[in-house]
C-alpha cells in the first residue's frame, strides 16, 4: 500500500513546483562571491528547496483530494481507473489520513519559513479545493485557475527566497501556464469517454484549443524575447546575450505542440502531458540545453584555465 500512496502523490507532477525556483534562478541568487571565489549561496539555495518541497507535498495532497473526488469518474477512465485509490489498491480513508497530514505538516512548515510564504501556500491549497470540488467543471476558467497556480507558485518562491519578482517573470509565467493547460484539455480530449471523466471537455472544441494554443503559445514566446531584450533586463544581467536563449523556449513550445496533437511519432500514450514531455528525449534535451545557456550567461561562466 505503500507504493501505492507515494504514487498517489504523483511524483513525477512536481516538475511543475520547480516554477518555485524561478525568482532564485533569474535573479542571480544562486551563486554569491566569498573572497572573489564563486560558492553556492546556501541561505537562498536552502530556502528555497525547502519552499519547492512544501509545494510537492502540498501538491500531492491536492491530488489525492483529486482522486478521493473523482473516484467514481477515474474508473470509466481507460488509464485512470489504474491510479491507486480507483484501482482499490490504496483505501480511501488511507489517502484521506495521509492528505491531511500532509496539508497540515505543510502549511506549518510554510509559517516557519515566511507568514507571506505560508499566505500564499495557503491561498494555493484553497484555489486547488475551489478547482477540485466545483470550479473544474467550468470550460476556460479551470485553465485559467491552472495558470494561477503557477503564478502563485512564483510568488511562493520570491517570499521564500525573499526576492523581488518582475512583472514580466509572473506574465511570462502565466502566459506559458496556459498555454500547458490548453495543451493538457487537447490531450483529455483525444482520449475515449472524454466529456465523461471531465465534465468541462464537453465544452471545449479541438479547432477552440488548436486556436488558444497557438494565441498562448505565440504570446508566451514574445513576453519572453521582450524579457530577454529589456533594456533593465539587461542592464540587471550586465549582459545583451539573454536573447540568445530564446530559440530554445520557441523550440521548447514547438515540441509540445507536437506531443498534444500525437504527431511526435508515438501517439497520445501517457496520461499527461506532463509525462510525455519527460518521456520525449529532444524535450528534455532542449530543456537542459536552455538550462545551461542561462547559467552560462547569468553567472558569467567560463572554463578554468
Amino acid at each position: 500500500m505503500v507504493g501505492g500512496l507515494v504514487k498517489t502523490l504523483r511524483p513525477h507532477q512536481w516538475v511543475k513546483n520547480l516554477f518555485v525556483m524561478a525568482p532564485m534562478f533569474f535573479h542571480k541568487d544562486l551563486v554569491t562571491k566569498i573572497n572573489g571565489t564563486d560558492f553556492l549561496n546556501i541561505p537562498v539555495v536552502g530556502r528555497s528547496m525547502i519552499a519547492t518541497g512544501v509545494f510537492c507535498l502540498l501538491a500531492g495532497a491536492v491530488y489525492t483530494i483529486n482522486d478521493l473526488a473523482d473516484v467514481e469518474a477515474d474508473r470509466l477512465h481507460p488509464v485512470k481507473k489504474n491510479r491507486p485509490i480507483a484501482s482499490g489498491e490504496v483505501p480511501e480513508g488511507a489517502a484521506r489520513a495521509m492528505s491531511v497530514g500532509l496539508v497540515v505538516v505543510c502549511l506549518g512548515l510554510a509559517w516557519l519559513l515566511d507568514w507571506r510564504f505560508a499566505a500564499i501556500a495557503l491561498l494555493y491549497f484553497v484555489e486547488n479545493l475551489a478547482y477540485t470540488f466545483k470550479l473544474k467543471k467550468v470550460a476556460y476558467l479551470d485553465v485559467g485557475l491552472i495558470a494561477f497556480g503557477f503564478v502563485l507558485r512564483v510568488m511562493a518562491g520570491g517570499y521564500a527566497t525573499n526576492v523581488s519578482v518582475s512583472g514580466y517573470m509572473l506574465g511570462c509565467t502565466a502566459l506559458l501556464a496556459l498555454f500547458l493547460g490548453f495543451g493538457k484539455r487537447r490531450h483529455e480530449l483525444a482520449s475515449d469517454n472524454a466529456g465523461k471523466t471531465r465534465s468541462a471537455l464537453e465544452a471545449y472544441t479541438p479547432g477552440a484549443l488548436s486556436v488558444a494554443l497557438a494565441l498562448t503559445g505565440a504570446a508566451t514566446t514574445v513576453t519572453y524575447v521582450a524579457y530577454t531584450l529589456d533594456p533593465a533586463t539587461r542592464v540587471f544581467f550586465n549582459s545583451n546575450y539573454l536573447w540568445l536563449t530564446a530559440p530554445f523556449t520557441l523550440f521548447g513550445i514547438v515540441r509540445f505542440l507536437f506531443l498534444v496533437s500525437g504527431r511526435a511519432g508515438r501517439g497520445l500514450k501517457a496520461e499527461s502531458p506532463t509525462q510525455e514531455m519527460l518521456r520525449d528525449v529532444p524535450f528534455v534535451l532542449n530543456l537542459v540545453l536552455w538550462v545551461v545557456v542561462i547559467l552560462v550567461i547569468v553567472y558569467r561562466l567560463r572554463p578554468s584555465p
